[in-house]
């Protein structure tokens, strides 16, 4: 039985040859455009009871299923949660992101978020690109560390945003990971879309479904079981690197979602996934200057590392 808040809608064969979102937006007038595609990224939609997207060209007979979650809570609140800050001017600023830490909130994350704690020491932040996520111009995931920019007015936002649509953004991470590549370094080229059984995980995808997804992966330092490699991602997709990296057979060290390793065996056990944005950079949207950032690898990883060095002299 179908949710009283979802909806199916059948394409005619009169309005066969549209783009989905086009077609959506026709169809749900209460909705944008920018909404719909939101709502397809999300899961939301599904197109012949599998993943929609956004820009396939619509067929007759084509049945579409709209699941559109409840409204959210009231705009963001400023809290005073503590932010590493590793830049600001008035246009921009750095953030070293710890891990647990949610970039927006979101269902389960109403509050404590990094939105929320922006809001408290930038209160100009408000509106800026939407009530909810205010500045943001790329995320994070919850449990990953490391660097990300946040835009302090309108025109900075809209610059960042189109320089990662663009993919001139440099995003360089760190990453430990299970066992050892072959080559050592080398280029990861596929799509990725979500999960057919698991609504909440990201997978490599064949054919044309999904978003292509290119990682560049370089291996640092062989660790015994573990390697510390770079990671420079030139898309950035939901969950790619921990995506391409199981998908590799070389999944993350300490991701509970993307690998069924355990990591009892090692030194230091890691309570997330060992993955951090060192350093990111870009065209400073006021000056045009190439700008970049980086944040130091932080405790639980170095724990690790040295962790793993000691036992690999030892044996």
């Amino acid at each position: 039985m179908m949710n009283p808040k979802e909806q199916e809608l059948v394409v005619p064969e009169s309005e066969a040859g549209l783009r989905l979102d086009v077609w959506l937006s026709s169809r749900l007038p209460g909705l944008s455009r920018s909404r719909i595609q939101a709502l397809i990224e999300q899961g939301h939609i599904l197109l012949n009871a599998g993943p929609a997207k956004g820009h396939r060209k619509t067929r007759p007979g084509d049945h579409l299923r709209i699941a559109v979650p409840p409204p959210a809570d009231a705009a963001p609140v400023p809290q005073a949660i503590p932010l590493d800050i590793l830049y600001q001017d008035a246009d921009i600023i750095a953030i070293n992101k710890p891990a647990g830490l949610v970039i927006h909130p979101a269902a389960g994350h109403a509050d404590g978020t990094l939105v929320n704690a922006l809001l408290h020491w930038c209160p100009g932040l408000a509106g800026i690109g939407g009530e909810r996520r205010p500045g943001i111009a790329h995320r994070l995931d919850k449990d990953t560390t490391g660097v990300i920019i946040v835009a302090k007015h309108e025109r900075a936002l809209n610059a960042l945003v189109a320089q990662f649509s663009n993919r001139e953004v440099r995003k360089e991470y760190l990453a430990l990971v299970w066992g050892a590549f072959s080559p050592p370094s080398g280029r990861i080229e596929t799509r990725i879309g979500r999960h057919r059984k698991d609504r909440k995980r990201m997978a490599v995808v064949s054919g044309s479904s999904g978003r292509a997804a290119i990682t560049n992966y370089e291996t640092i330092e062989k660790l015994g079981e573990i390697s510390l490699v770079r990671v420079r991602i030139e898309t950035g997709r939901t969950h790619q690197i921990r995506v391409h990296m199981a998908n590799a057979g070389h999944p993350v060290v300490g991701d509970a979602q993307y690998s069924r390793r355990s990591t009892r065996g090692l030194p230091e056990r890691p309570a997330r996934q060992m993955l951090h944005a060192e350093l990111i950079a870009f065209r400073h949207p006021a000056t045009g200057a190439q700008t970049a950032f980086t944040a130091p690898m932080p405790g639980d990883m170095r724990a690790l590392v040295a962790a793993m060095r000691a036992r690999t002299q030892v044996t």
